[in-house]
């Protein structure tokens, strides 16, 4: 019966009436609608797809409709808590319907397109979690930014987003800063296609059908390799059958959404997909120096679809979008400040004394700042892509071709303050790349399948960037007690002026495979050959400030700003595997033992690089690439229908960890990249769904993570050891972390949710009343690349909240909150450039309230 309902809820073909299915005359059709119990569905809402008619069954799930017209034609049964499902009608009979729907309630059999092709969840030997767009559109101002609420294995953190990182089990990317040269450890992919940089975080969710997060190396079975896991989501496509939807949110600080998709035939062979997503907000923090509200949020995004079907085996779909995002925002606000080991006179309270200066308020949590220097982030992504889809033998030839640009116009006040200190801090990029995926997938033979591809990206990064010096710069500067640091003019709008690019290409070919042995006992082994390529150029031009022939000066001024050029290529061919075993003893116990290698490539820096001996250490400027070897043990259980339970262990060891490092220079205020010898990251994952009747559904997951350098010998001083120097008053650069943890890793980490749902008659037919809750958890964590007593991050539990009523069609409406119980916490914590005791924290909105309108036919 399973396999049954499985046909009937995931095949892309709609289910056949076949003639023996019957209707009254005129074009009356009469019938009951049932679950795959045989039990009635009360108040299912059948309607006539393409046209207006539509009519309610009653308590017995028994309907009747006029269809006006003559077959064939298509009617769409839905019921809250079922799947809605399309029936064609190819010819009218006299004997009543019976249609069967399926239950929400079967959570062993969504599915997913993870390995390529679509299988059901529980089946698939890879740790994975899913979010479904109906969980994403009832959850209110939701964007990828949140996915780390409902996957604790998940971390996501940006202050802005440029500086947003990706990691899964806290491996992926840097904390903190981002650089340009570093490829992503957690590939982004949409519809297939490999987004390059992790911007898109930061947006909008439009049309979204579900997410799938990937935890583990995926390198065998992704174009991009992803060394650390992958994000795979899958948008709404053009369908022939008409299709509409509206939303409208309205919410406190003046938020409003409003959001629209509408799909239908353009002809016989061609459908079309249009959607739309607009997002204001008011801003969160005030500037006390402007009177103006500052993080607030302005996007707008479209996507677009062509669907041509030439054929029943072929498919070809153009899509195109574009997202723009202009926001006031992104500012961080002081959050503390810390002695370091510098003399006394370089201390913060200090400087700012000196300069008759008081920070507008102590209290982070105030939000209040007064910084001179505008905020601003725009951010532009956008791209087109052809897929093409022909089914061939027992499988699926797929093609898939992309072009996708961001734009990056950033501008910052990297020190924090209303002081003209930085008075320009921004770093405005250019990323342009194309991607071409060829790959066949599916069953092989009875005992065969998998998926086998080849992967070609091409990426150029063009950065033009400026770091400036204000009035009060030579004061933080200050290094020495001489008076000539306080020459007039001497480095007002003296800086740094960059002109870099990066030059990216990467090829691959992959292949996984799935090999019954017997009954129930599978081996999955899969290769990767992969070959990386990058050309950097870096050419920054210190100057500005007072011009003068003094020496004297001009070495003050070489102190802090100086010029440096530098061309760099890296190449490099690597080869990795995997190898899983998997076994189901019954179909309710899914154990499996995965081993694999992988990488990432090898990294360039394009941020500046310290100086030793006044010249730029080069031999920084190619990263070596990251090497690791993980090895999971899992077993996903379904010991009921209405119940999943997952539990899964993990442990990766990676050589020559990629990590984002801050340097007490000026000129390398951004950080730069270097290589930890070596890190293990092991821990427990849990993952639970259960669904009590068609009222209650309840999910957990909690995940245990930990994270350590093994060794790192070379590590940046922590902000509170800025200054340290050895017996021969030699300042000390770097220090011993080994056994430190990694940042941005809470040891534990969960989230837990439930619903209630019953009909809502009172409103109309086919509708359910519903109320939900779900909460996240995360212990402490380092917010620092070497661990420091002040830059760790307390533990937070968030808490959201809705209630209201929904219906597969029609009106649904909702109130939402998040951040319920208004918990004031930090996202990130951020020394300011030059170190000199003061840093940032960017902060976790506040709580937010609002309703959400949403109509669809």
């Amino acid at each position: 019966m399973k396999r049954l309902l499985y046909v009937i809820k995931f095949l892309p073909l709609f289910v056949l009436l076949l003639p023996n299915t019957a209707a009254l005359a005129q074009g009356t059709l009469t019938g009951v609608i049932k679950n795959g119990k045989g039990e009635a569905v009360p108040r299912a809402t059948v309607a006539i797809r393409g046209t207006t008619v539509s009519v309610s069954a009653d308590d017995n799930g028994a309907f009747s409709i006029n269809a006006r017209q003559e077959p064939p034609f298509y009617i769409r049964v839905s019921s809250v808590g079922y799947t809605p499902q399309d029936f064609q009608v190819l010819k009218l009979q006299d004997t009543p319907l019976e249609l069967v729907l399926v239950e929400n309630a079967l959570l062993d059999q969504i599915v997913v397109t993870s390995r390529r092709r679509a299988e059901v969840l529980q089946d698939v030997p890879i740790p994975i979690s899913v979010v479904s767009g109906a969980q994403i559109e009832q959850s209110g101002a939701f964007n990828v930014n949140r996915l780390k609420e409902v996957v604790p294995s998940l971390q996501l953190y940006t202050s802005n987003p440029r500086n947003t990182g990706i990691n899964v089990r806290g491996i992926g990317s840097p904390f903190g800063l981002t650089n340009d040269g570093l490829d992503p450890g957690v590939g982004f992919y949409v519809d297939g296609v490999y987004y390059a940089r992790p911007a898109a975080a930061t947006f909008d969710f439009i049309d979204v059908e579900r997410v799938e997060v990937l935890r583990g190396p995926q390198g065998t079975l992704f174009g991009k390799n992803t060394a650390a896991g992958a994000i795979n989501i899958t948008t709404r496509k053009a369908s022939f059958i008409p299709d509409a939807d509206f939303e409208t949110s309205f919410g406190n600080y003046g938020y409003i959404q409003a959001k629209a998709s509408v799909t239908g035939p353009l002809s016989k062979k061609f459908a079309g997909r249009l959607s739309f997503s607009g997002t204001q907000r008011n801003g969160l923090v005030e500037n006390v120096r402007t009177g103006r509200a500052t993080n607030d949020i302005n996007n707008l995004g479209v996507r677009g679809q062509l669907l041509f079907k030439p054929s029943e085996n072929t498919a070809i779909t153009l899509a195109g979008d574009a997202s723009d995002q202009k926001p006031d925002g992104y500012a961080q606000v002081v959050a503390g400040v810390v002695t370091t080991l510098r003399p006394a006179y370089r201390q913060f309270n200090a400087i700012i004394a000196d300069l008759n200066y008081t920070l507008p308020s102590l209290n982070a949590f105030d939000r209040k700042i007064d910084h001179d220097t505008p905020w601003r982030s725009g951010n532009q992504l956008g791209g087109v892509s052809l897929n093409v889809d022909s089914k061939i033998g027992f499988g699926t030839l797929t093609s898939t071709t992309a072009w996708r640009y961001w734009n990056w116009d950033p501008s910052n006040d990297r020190d924090f303050t209303g002081l003209q200190a930085l008075a320009k801090s921004q770093n405005p990029a250019e990323h342009r790349s194309w991607s071409q995926e060829v790959r066949y997938a599916g069953e092989l033979s009875s005992r065969l399948s998998g998926v086998v591809g080849v992967f070609y990206f091409d990426q150029e990064v063009k950065i033009h960037g400026t770091e400036e010096s204000g009035s009060a710069q030579w004061r933080f500067s200050q290094s020495s007690t001489s008076a000539l640091w306080k020459t007039p003019g001497l480095f007002e709008g003296y800086g740094i002026y960059t002109e870099a690019s990066i030059k990216s290409k990467s090829a691959a070919v992959f292949a996984n495979l799935d090999w019954q042995i017997f009954e129930g006992f599978h081996v999955l082994p899969g290769v990767r050959f992969n070959y990386d390529k990058k050309d950097v150029v870096y050419d920054r031009v210190a100057k500005g400030g007072l011009q003068t022939t003094d020496a004297a000066l001009i070495a003050l001024k070489n102190g802090v700003y100086s010029s440096q050029s530098y061309a760099a290529d890296a190449d490099e061919n690597n080869f990795t595997y995997q190898l899983t075993l998997a076994y189901k003893p019954t179909g309710r116990i899914n154990a499996f033992a995965t081993y694999s290698t992988s990488y990432k490539p090898v990294g360039v820096n394009v941020a500046g690089l310290p100086t030793v001996n006044g010249a730029a250490a080069t031999d920084l400027a190619v990263i070596k690439p990251e090497d690791t070897k993980h090895y999971e043990l899992g077993v996903k259980t379904t010991p009921a229908d209405n119940l999943t339970f997952n539990v899964t262990f993990h442990n990766s060891d990676i050589k020559n960890y990629q990590t984002n490092v801050q340097s007490a220079e000026l000129g390398v205020n951004r950080g730069y990249i270097a290589n930890a010898e070596k890190v293990n990251v092991k821990g427990v994952e849990l993952d639970a769904n259960i669904r009590g009747g068609q009222h209650f559904s309840f999910f957990g997951a909690g995940a245990y993570t930990d994270a350590k350098y093994v060794r790192f010998t070379n590590a940046p001083l922590p902000l509170e050891e800025t200054g340290l120097a050895n017996s021969s008053n030699v300042q000390i650069a770097f220090k011993d972390i080994s056994g430190g943890v990694l940042p941005g890793v809470s040891k534990w980490a969960g989230s837990l949710g439930g619903e209630f749902s019953a009909a809502a008659k009172f409103v109309s037919h086919g509708s359910k009343f519903f109320f939900a809750a779900d909460g996240s958890f995360r212990s402490h964590f380092s917010s620092s690349p070497s661990p420091s007593k002040y830059l760790n991050i307390d533990g937070y539990t968030l808490v959201n909240a809705r209630t209201g009523f929904r219906a597969t069609s029609g009106l649904s409406a909702f109130i939402w909150s998040r951040n319920l119980f208004d918990k004031n916490y930090f996202e990130q914590l951020l020394p300011a450039g030059g170190n000199a005791g003061h840093y940032a924290g960017v902060l976790g909105d506040q709580r937010t309230f609002g309703v959400t309108l949403h109509y669809s036919f």
